[in-house]
């Protein structure tokens, strides 16, 4: 006696195979529902930048205080598997800040924009312009070329997860980016922590441990790039970014010059605003020679005017030198001021402006 064919193990596809192929019926969204439409993820994001005040605001407005980081503003762009750290000039050094990009990775498969300063710190946890600089090599040798052991403390987080977030209040954007990096402590990126005290004695007490100074904004802010006073700062010494426009020759000093001359912005035009003749250090200066070397200036007149009486060889007004000082003399002079480091082209950095200054 022959057995009976066994029945299928699993039901044909269709029924009818000579049928038409059709899809179930689309349910109607519930209109309780809300649409959340994703928002496109942009190729660049303009930072929002801190104003320079002498005393903490007394507006009434909710501020939150941290430490004021010393090195590059970057934003860290992670979409599609790829991941980019973004300059203010808009240029990629992913493959200068390796340990910053697996940070990120190691975030998860999010799109994301993490904005933050890119440090390297001293022994005592400090961050320090001079040591980021020497790590990447920006002395005019091998630039675009060194890999940083740079980390980076995030403030802000401007896009997650297809949903742009700058129009957010900042307090709900640093509620999310502390949530997300919240477990990776001991990864490159790191949450720049808001400190709840007194700015006047934050301020105080900054100074003594020789950090540059405390930024404050506004929690109730949306992201708004430039400089609009709702993100300011404030300094126990100034710093900013001045033009060399040339340099005093020396025999005496193995770096071929006794001090920089340079310049800041008034208006349109460059203007002398005096010399810096301290904080090189003697290989950085060998390399800063020959690279000033190569951006003579070839026009009879200089490139600022100039009433002083020492021989001075004029360059071309394309280097941008991180300036240390102490304050202004009646004259418009920079006094006690001090060499931190030489700004890269890329970094697109702000060169000090005198018609917007308070001096």
């Amino acid at each position: 006696m022959t057995k009976p064919p066994r029945p299928p193990r699993s039901k044909p596809l269709l029924r009818d195979e000579t049928a038409q192929l059709q899809s179930r019926p689309i349910r109607r969204r519930n209109p309780e529902q809300p649409a959340l439409p994703f928002d496109p993820f942009p190729e660049r994001v303009e930072p929002a930048l801190c104003d320079l005040r002498q005393k903490p605001p007394a507006d009434g407005k909710d501020w939150g205080w941290e430490v004021k980081w010393d090195g590059y503003r970057i934003t860290v762009h992670s979409h599609q598997g790829r991941v980019a750290v973004m300059t203010r000039g808009g240029h990629d050094w992913a493959h200068r800040f390796p340990a910053i990009v697996e940070a990120v990775k190691a975030l998860g498969p999010a799109s994301m924009i993490i904005d933050g300063e890119a440090v390297v710190l001293d022994e005592q946890g400090r961050s320090d312009f001079n040591l980021l600089q020497s790590s990447l090599g920006a002395v005019g040798r091998r630039q675009g070329k060194e890999i940083s052991p740079a980390i980076m403390y995030a403030f802000d987080l401007l896009y997650l997860d297809g949903h742009d977030l700058r129009r957010a209040e900042y307090s709900t954007r640093r509620h999310l980016l502390e949530d997300m990096l919240a477990g990776h402590e001991d990864g490159a990126i790191k949450i720049s922590e808001e400190v709840e005290a007194d700015p006047a004695a934050l301020l105080e007490h900054a100074c003594r441990l020789g950090l540059e100074g405390i930024v404050g904004k506004d929690r109730d802010s949306s992201h708004r790039p430039g400089k609009t006073g709702e993100w300011i700062k404030l300094k126990c010494v100034q710093s900013d970014s001045f033009m060399i426009v040339g340099y005093e020759a020396s025999t005496g000093s193995r770096g071929g010059f006794s001090s920089l001359l340079l310049a800041a912005y008034r208006g349109d035009q460059l203007t002398y605003v005096g010399s810096v003749g301290t904080g090189f250090k003697e290989r950085d200066s060998e390399q800063l020679r020959k690279t000033m070397d190569k951006l003579l200036w070839k026009r009879k007149a200089p490139p600022v005017l100039y009433a002083g009486k020492r021989s001075v060889t004029w360059l071309q007004p394309t280097l941008i030198a991180e300036i240390e000082y102490r304050a202004w003399t009646a004259d418009g002079k920079l006094r006690h001021a001090a060499y931190k480091g030489l700004r890269e082209q890329q970094d697109n950095a702000d060169v000090f402006n005198l018609s917007s200054a308070e001096l």
